[in-house]
């Protein structure tokens, strides 16, 4: 069994989120039935595992991201990545600071940082129009 195959075990997962077979597959575009087949050990496509880790893992809703999102990703880094590095802290302190409701909140300086970031990085960003 290839390493990746241990860490995305589809059954496992399906399991600790609560979830039947046919709830958890379609979920991914896949049959109940292939998903009981990729359960009991058939080698899934890297593109299914590449879903499963996307939708049940990383917890990504899909009919929410579009191609030009993507696209703007990589602009930032490319064209900015001082930016991209700066907005991606700002989204990662965001979900690693649970207020004392248990609620994730945004650090202030890191939320601070990415504001001026982007101010710098664009051209009208700057507030002197």
């Amino acid at each position: 069994m290839k390493l990746l195959e241990r860490v995305l075990n589809p059954r496992e997962i399906r399991r600790r989120l609560g979830l039947n077979q046919e709830q958890f597959w379609t979920q991914i575009g896949v049959t109940q039935s292939g998903g009981s087949r990729y359960e009991s050990g058939r080698e899934m496509p890297k593109p299914v595992r590449e879903l499963l880790r996307l939708v049940h893992v990383e917890q990504v809703d899909l009919s929410q991201i579009k191609r030009v999102d993507f696209e703007i990703i990589a602009y930032l880094r490319e064209a900015h990545p001082d930016l991209y590095r700066t907005l991606r802290r700002a989204v990662r302190s965001r979900h690693k600071q649970p207020d004392e409701g248990g609620e994730s909140t945004t650090g202030d300086r890191s939320e601070d940082d990415a504001v001026e970031a982007l101010r710098e990085a664009l051209p009208y960003g700057s507030g002197d129009s």
